[in-house]
């Protein structure tokens, strides 16, 4: 077979998460689907009496599960415990020294389907794609990373090394199985660098969606007589990451699907004064001991106030959560803030 690192950044590449045997990811996946149909006609019910009502309608929909192990139920209590997280391997101590000595881990492991034929999220298949990087640059991946990281002015943004000492750094929290709040358990996180290696703050994930957002927006201000900087990526290259990648799918948005690193809702209104779709795209984090979200609604731009220089990238609006507790869902909560802020804007 090939694998292609599109396949990889998409989440089709075949190769495992965490759990290696493949009929308890089916079975999995077959519980979250039934659970879905089971929710929507209340879903649906609860939906129309909102617009009976005049109320706008933000996000009804709760998500079934949220990668690494982030969980939606009306009647748990945040954080809970998650069967996500009882897969041994979120809890590896060996320290790697570099990615292309982590693929052990996996690299002998059978696929699970013909790589392009299924989606399967997996932290593996970004730890792959990161030695490709590690490859392809001729340095070592976090070197690599640091470097963009400090070009993005993101500068509270560094490895989760235990032995370093960072300032500010956060104590992390679990449940345990009785109940009781408890500080996570130790891990070494040099296993997956690419897939959940990395402390920042809200302040550089905002940094981060500002540069994305601005540089997936230059392209439509023509006339700006050199006056605007070149984004960080070109508009088309953002574009790209952005767009929905056919059979893939999001547990934490059932409006979504899959892109490139991103869940992307498209935008979409079937009928006239009914529910809109706003084009977003979004991605949770799931870590031992901590749960994140990063969301970004890019403004409708109009082309007059363009063209008459009225206004200049970025615009939209950027939310980001993060917080030290594990199995906490956050995508719907962003959403909601999105969108409060976005209506605040349109009211002045």
């Amino acid at each position: 077979v090939i694998i292609t690192t599109r396949l990889l950044v998409s989440h089709l590449s075949g190769i495992r998460h965490y759990e290696k045997d493949i009929t308890k990811v089916k079975e999995e996946k077959e519980k979250a689907n039934r659970a879905l149909k089971l929710t929507k006609p209340y879903q649906d019910k609860e939906q129309k009496e909102k617009e009976g009502k005049g109320i706008e309608k933000s996000d009804s929909v709760k998500p079934r599960k949220e990668h690494e192990g982030e969980v939606k139920s009306r009647n748990s209590k945040p954080g809970r415990r998650d069967k996500e997280f009882e897969q041994e391997e979120y809890y590896l101590k060996e320290k790697f020294e570099s990615v292309i000595e982590s693929l052990k881990i996996f690299k002998n492991d059978p696929l699970f389907f013909k790589p392009g034929d299924q989606f399967l999220y997996s932290t593996y298949g970004f730890t792959l794609l990161s030695a490709v990087v590690e490859r392809v640059s001729g340095q070592k991946f976090t070197d690599y990373m640091l470097k963009m990281f400090r070009d993005l002015d993101m500068l509270s943004t560094v490895l989760d090394d235990n032995e370093a000492m960072i300032y500010n750094r956060a104590r992390c929290y679990v449940y345990n199985k009785k109940g009781r709040l408890v500080n996570a358990p130790y891990v070494d996180n040099s296993y997956k660098w690419a897939g959940g290696g990395f402390l920042s703050s809200v302040g550089d994930l905002l940094k981060f969606g500002n540069a994305l957002l601005y540089s997936y927006q230059a392209g439509q201000f023509k006339n700006t007589n050199g006056k605007l900087l070149p984004g960080y990526l070109k508009p088309d290259t953002v574009a790209m990451m952005w767009t929905p990648v056919p059979k893939t799918e999001v547990s934490w948005d059932r409006d979504g699907k899959y892109a490139m690193a991103w869940a992307v809702v498209e935008k979409k209104q079937q009928y006239g004064c009914c529910r809109q779709q706003r084009h977003y795209a979004s991605h949770t984090g799931g870590a031992v001991g901590a749960s994140s979200v990063l969301l970004i609604l890019p403004e409708e731009l109009d082309s007059e106030a363009i063209a008459a220089g009225l206004v200049a990238p970025p615009r939209g609006v950027i939310v980001s959560i993060i917080c030290n507790m594990q199995s906490v869902s956050l995508n719907s909560t962003a959403l909601k803030i999105a969108r409060e802020f976005d209506k605040e804007k349109w009211a002045q």
